[in-house]
């Protein structure tokens, strides 16, 4: 009868190479070799007389035994993992916390971290993915994951992060070359950028209910470069307030139209530990929290 040492050997191996992908991937984040990685999952897959992985040349994924394998242990081992910090002191916190945002939240929330968390905790490291796409966090291995809008059915736990406005802006020098729009029809007349989410330029969308669909010299999925085109003054577009506060304080973007108000959606900031929540990812939503939401640092519903 195998002990439970035996058991559980290969366990770390085989989850991290699902979450990483790769041998070599997991082998980074296990501090081993890709060979003593491939070794470890291949004794497992041994011992259970199934193939969890399935190799080729190029790829590496999960067999059907292998993602109800994963889904049933990798729980278990985050659990195993967090326990350090369940007894950590909040000066003595570490470890890696891996954080999931939207792109249009990921300038500003570099820059409150690097600002204010990393001085406080210099012993978490933050390992940021800034992706659009909707990560699932228990099978992709996140610890939390910032999300904008109404949230989905969802076994997460949520908080509130405030209320994001959205506001329209370019920069002097495109305003003063074309003009300064005085109604929302004006806009027609301008050159507009426009940011692309599942292959679809996203309208202007105003508080009162109207929707323009503009048209424009540049479209893009990645809101920094519709940022970075904006200052160059390319044209007009439609920013979160929340990414562009140092741009208006600085004078490279101003608002257009600011007395029609636009939009507004919540932002909520989501985790998948019950209540084991881990200290240091407590720590880093107390933080988001305070600097960019419902406490005392800048707002994400100021509209000043």
């Amino acid at each position: 009868m195998a002990t439970i040492l035996e058991k559980t050997a290969g366990l770390l191996a085989f989850v991290r190479t699902v979450d990483a992908g790769s041998f070599a991937g997991a082998a980074r984040l296990v501090g081993a070799t890709p060979s003593a990685v491939s070794k470890s999952v291949a004794r497992l897959e041994q011992r259970l007389g199934v193939r969890l992985l399935q190799r080729s040349t190029r790829t590496l994924t999960p067999t059907a035994e292998g993602v109800a394998y994963y889904e049933h242990v990798a729980p278990h081992l985050r659990a195993i993992e967090e326990a350090d910090d369940i007894v950590q002191a909040p000066g003595n916190v570490r470890g890696v916390l891996r954080v999931t945002a939207p792109t249009t939240f990921g300038r500003p929330l570099i820059s409150a971290w690097a600002g204010s968390f990393l001085d406080r905790y210099p012993d978490i490291k933050l390992d940021l993915s800034v992706t659009d796409r909707r990560i699932d966090l228990i099978r992709e291995g996140f610890d939390i994951a910032v999300r904008i809008g109404e949230l989905e059915d969802t076994n997460l736990i949520g908080r509130s992060l405030g209320v994001l406005h959205y506001v329209l802006g370019a920069s002097p020098k495109y305003l003063q070359r074309r003009g300064i729009p005085r109604s929302v029809d004006d806009l027609k007349r301008h050159g507009c950028l426009r940011y692309v989410l599942a292959g679809r330029p996203q309208p202007f969308t105003f508080a009162d209910g109207r929707r323009v669909v503009p048209d424009g010299p540049f479209d893009t999925d990645d809101a920094q470069y519709l940022i970075e085109a904006a200052v160059e003054g390319a044209g007009i577009t439609q920013f979160m307030r929340l990414a562009i506060e140092n741009d208006l304080a600085a004078g490279r973007l101003r608002t257009v139209l600011p007395e029609i108000p636009l939009f507004t959606t919540p932002v909520y900031v989501l985790h998948p530990f019950g209540r084991q929540l881990p200290l240091r990812a407590r720590l880093f939503i107390d933080f988001l929290v305070e600097a960019l939401g419902v406490g005392n640092g800048p707002n994400l519903s100021s509209q000043s």
